[in-house]
């Protein structure tokens, strides 16, 4: 039977690490990349005695996040423990939410491309990290550090609602776009700051739903969309077989492609979730979450309509732009600058995408600054610079980020605008190439083009081309 046969129901639990300065319960620095277990301290290591105290940076952030989404937000919530133990789990027992968290019965709106497509959030709430295991390759051991253990997460647990890898894809991609323009996490996929619990199940059309199998600690979009599709293909597989689904835990591998079993799949009641009687209940003022709400800034949607009524941007170009907060702030920076959206569009979707995706970058790693990238496009408007030079600097932008200006001189960039100077070349050029003036006479206007693109050569790009447009278009035409 063909895989169109069966239908993919995915839902997935999003993680996300807040931008707090200290930890969840204590006052442990959150900053990534010390030394092994330097941010930590008797709360976070769960030493007898110590008591967790909740920061309150924690319960606005989320309550933030459910807002963006439009979730309702709970009045009245608490915290509770989850208990299941892992060497990187201190207490042995994480301190989440269970039955009544922050966030409720949210949604987002995705793009598909059936059209649009709202993904419905089930919750979202606060919890702590857990630590981080090092595993040992060659001496067989593992190394616990706990400097993770106590940071602040929201987790957001959709709705199965997704038929298809691309779907969950473009879920993902919103999420992260929200939390990021909200300023509540940077999301930095690679550091671990946001990633996602992936549950997959297939079903044929009205029949019950599938047995689920649950994928844990994804953190890049191209393993998830690949982890997706090879475990549809596989649970259709043992389905068509005669075999049956066994809901459990997976492990993705990257290298071969497949996934491997780790543990049967928890319920609820296998973590025995109770309150925790060391924390005291969560009560939230109308006052306190219009606040709230009134604090929001501009969002992904919102500022993509701005851009196609303000700066007439196409579909496409809005979308990509506004994807990203990072993106998006470089875009407006520099039109602060120099006055050129059309310009600063540009340079954004062309170059400085394809040097992004080139050098697997995110936008947030961009090394240089709005200033910078408006400051470019100016000196290509004043004719300082052309265009192809633009682009060398552009790449040394990203190499050695500094004043566009200053990276003109040392490299001698600065474009030739001298009319005797340029006259000079165009009489060079025309004087080497007699067939391209023969087959301009003969109507072959990519003749001029051609000699164009050897004067530009000849002046290692420096040549101002609108000026040697005009130029040779005289002597061509005399």
């Amino acid at each position: 039977m063909a895989r169109s046969d069966y239908e993919a129901v995915i839902g997935l639990e999003v993680h996300a690490e807040l931008s707090t300065k200290t930890k969840i319960f204590c006052s442990c620095p959150t900053e990534f990349g010390a030394l092994p277990n330097t941010h930590t301290c008797p709360i976070c290591m769960a030493m007898p005695g110590t008591l967790p105290v909740l920061n309150e940076k924690v319960v606005e952030y989320a309550v933030k996040a459910g807002l963006a989404t439009n979730c309702e937000i709970s009045r009245n919530s608490k915290n509770d423990r989850k208990n299941y133990y892992y060497p990187d789990l201190p207490k042995s027992y994480q301190i989440s939410q269970y039955d009544k968290p922050l966030c409720e019965n949210g949604e987002v709106e995705i793009e598909t491309k059936n059209g649009k497509k709202t993904i419905r959030i089930e919750r979202i709430h606060i919890e702590e990290d857990a630590g981080k295991l090092n595993h040992d390759d060659f001496g067989g051991g593992s190394l616990v550090d706990l400097n993770r253990a106590g940071v602040p997460l929201i987790e957001t647990v959709s709705k199965p609602d997704m038929r298809s890898a691309e779907e969950a894809e473009a879920y993902l991609r919103k999420l992260k776009s929200i939390f990021e323009y909200i300023e509540v996490s940077d999301c930095k996929m690679q550091e671990g700051s946001l990633r996602a619990d992936v549950n997959v199940s297939v079903h044929k059309p009205g029949e019950p739903l599938g047995t689920r199998t649950e994928m844990k600690n994804m953190n890049s979009f191209r393993s998830i969309v690949r982890a997706i599709e090879y475990e549809i293909d596989r649970q259709i597989d043992l389905i068509e077989d005669g075999g049956t689904v066994t809901q459990e835990t997976l492990r993705w591998d990257d290298v071969s492609g497949k996934t491997f079993p780790m543990r049967d799949k928890e319920d609820a009641q296998d973590y025995r979730y109770f309150p925790d009687p060391d924390l005291v209940a969560i009560k939230l003022s109308e006052e306190y979450i219009e606040n709230i709400k009134q604090g929001l800034p501009e969002l992904p949607e919102s500022r993509k309509q701005r851009y196609l009524e303000e700066y007439n941007l196409s579909e496409k170009d809005a979308k990509l732009i506004t994807s990203s907060k990072y993106l998006s702030d470089l875009f407006e920076g520099a039109i602060k600058v120099c006055n050129n959206p059309k310009a600063v569009n540009n340079w954004i979707i062309s170059d400085i995408s394809r040097i992004l995706n080139e050098t697997e970058m995110e936008p947030i790693e961009i090394p240089f600054d709005s200033k910078q990238l408006g400051k470019l496009v100016v000196l290509i408007d004043k004719g300082t610079i052309s265009s192809s030079i633009g682009k060398k600097v552009l790449t040394e932008l990203f190499e050695n980020p500094r004043d566009p200006e200053d990276i003109i001189k040392e490299k001698g960039w600065i474009q030739i605008s001298d009319e005797g100077a340029i006259k000079e070349v165009v009489t060079k050029i025309l004087e080497a190439n007699p067939q391209s003036i023969a087959d301009y006479k003969a109507g072959k206007d990519k003749a001029l083009g051609f000699l164009v693109g050897q004067a530009m050569k000849e002046t290692k790009g420096k040549a101002n081309p609108q000026m040697l447009n005009k130029m040779f278009l005289e002597e061509l035409n005399k």
